[in-house]
């Protein structure tokens, strides 16, 4: 394959795409969030145990798509800073459920509002209405492709 063949079939690839501007969107968030407290994924995990706190941490990866080794070692670093708490759950001694500590609550308060500007800077490449259209197809593509083979997508569009 000729290296110009190669460099557009990249050019045209949504994997190689949906990867690259992750990597952008991922250097955006690290250079933007204050000393790198916090990476994206522990920020989706902030996010998503104080609007849900007592989750197990199964429930975490159903919400965050983060697989669960990923998860499990997320969740530990963010134990030893103080950020969450865990304890096993009355239903299943196996499961941890997990919560906020003070600390963690000041650090998502602190880092919302550069998350937001983040966002509007990542949106704000895509012209106009593109932003919201872009945030649709990704809904769109998680929905379709976040789910188990042979299930039927709800809602598609």
């Amino acid at each position: 394959m000729s290296r110009e063949k190669s460099a557009d079939r990249l050019a045209r690839s949504p994997i190689h795409l949906l990867h690259r501007a992750y990597q952008c969107a991922s250097d955006v968030f690290q250079a933007e969030m204050a000393k790198g407290e916090l990476t994206p994924r522990q920020f989706a995990v902030l996010v998503t145990v104080a609007g849900n706190e007592g989750l197990s941490q199964t429930d975490l990866v159903e919400r965050t798509g983060i697989d669960r080794s990923t998860l499990a070692d997320i969740i530990r670093r963010m134990l030893k800073k103080g950020l969450l708490q865990r304890r096993r759950t009355k239903e299943d001694a196996r499961a941890y459920a997990v919560k906020l500590t003070e600390e963690g609550w000041r650090m998502l308060k602190a880092a919302e509002p550069t998350a937001r500007k983040i966002d509007e800077r990542i949106l704000a490449a895509l012209p106009g209405a593109r932003g919201e259209k872009f945030l649709d197809d990704l809904q769109a593509i998680v929905r379709s492709l976040g789910m188990p083979p042979g299930a039927t997508p709800r809602g598609r569009d």
